[in-house]
């Protein structure tokens, strides 16, 4: 019998690629999304839809479920609503998420969960491991909770694991779709004074770190989804430069994103030289560790 799996945020970005990665492998997928049931199947492939995670209260049980969901935290300006709807998207969903598994005649085995690089806050140009200690701000606390509410699961022996995703570097979305119309009219150029961290990752490796603590038995806890070679903000804009053929000349100054932005800016002008640190200590082998070959690959 083939392992039934449970996803939540199947049509984004990373969930589409994972829902045809899974079915390669011959799970059965089930995918909650908001959008019509069509759509769902168009985007994922062969899978069962709901639009209503309390239908599946008291179902004989899923082998594996995945958490994705969540608003882009990017998408709109950080007003208090905002925050609000970044938290309900991602913490109230979770929470609802592990309600109904918990309602479940047996549960999972694994619940690998979402979460965030930006749980450790504006960590500077030190070195960022799973175990150090987070600057408390927004997406810290936003990413604290989301973890907090996952991690109820493991109330009822299900092993979790939470996936403390980078900056994802892919084809047809992600940041890379709002960064590369004005590269390619050379118009780009680093954010601020170009020297935070941006902790960046291929979204290959990131669809297979989850499929790979999907399938490890002895993975658990917090996981860094990162590149082994993180770089600067302006060591990033150069190599997307050189693979785009332009110039990047036109830095956009701090102040200008401040104002444009508010707090949202710290998105763009802190970062975390974040390393994957557990990933590599239990064999993880990354398909990207460079960041010249993924941004070529991404942008073909």
């Amino acid at each position: 019998m083939n392992k039934r799996v449970l996803i939540t945020g199947g049509t984004g970005f990373i969930g589409k690629i994972l829902c045809r990665e899974l079915l390669d492998k011959g799970y059965d997928l089930t995918v909650y999304s908001r959008q019509p049931s069509t759509d769902v199947l168009a985007v994922c492939g062969r899978v069962e839809a709901t639009q209503d995670l309390h239908r599946l209260r008291s179902h004989p049980g899923f082998d594996a479920v995945i958490n994705l969901a969540g608003e882009g935290i990017a998408d709109k300006r950080w007003s208090e609503n905002r925050k609000q709807a970044l938290r309900d998207s991602r913490i109230a969903v979770t929470e609802t998420l592990v309600e109904v598994i918990q309602s479940w005649q047996a549960q999972p085995e694994v619940l690998v969960s979402g979460s965030a690089v930006g749980f450790y806050g504006d960590q500077g140009d030190r070195e960022v491991t799973e175990a150090t200690p987070p600057h408390d701000e927004f997406t810290h606390r936003l990413c604290r909770d989301w973890e907090q509410a996952a991690l109820a699961a493991a109330q009822g022996g299900v092993r979790v694991c939470l996936s403390r995703t980078g900056v994802v570097a892919g084809s047809g979305g992600g940041f890379l779709a709002r960064m590369l119309p004005p590269f390619k009219l050379g118009l780009g150029g680093r954010l601020g004074h170009g020297q935070q961290f941006m902790p960046w990752v291929h979204r290959k490796d990131v669809v297979d770190a989850l499929i790979w603590m999907l399938e490890t038995p002895q993975a658990q806890g917090a996981y860094n989804i990162v590149s082994p070679a993180p770089v600067t903000n302006a060591e990033f804009t150069r190599c997307l430069g050189k693979v785009l053929h332009r110039p990047t000349i036109f830095p956009a100054p701090s102040p200008m994103l401040k104002l444009a932005l508010g707090e949202m800016s710290t998105l763009l002008l802190t970062g975390q030289r974040a390393m994957p640190a557990k990933l590599l200590a239990e064999g993880y082998n990354f398909n990207f560790s460079e960041l010249e070959p993924a941004l070529r690959e991404a942008v073909r």
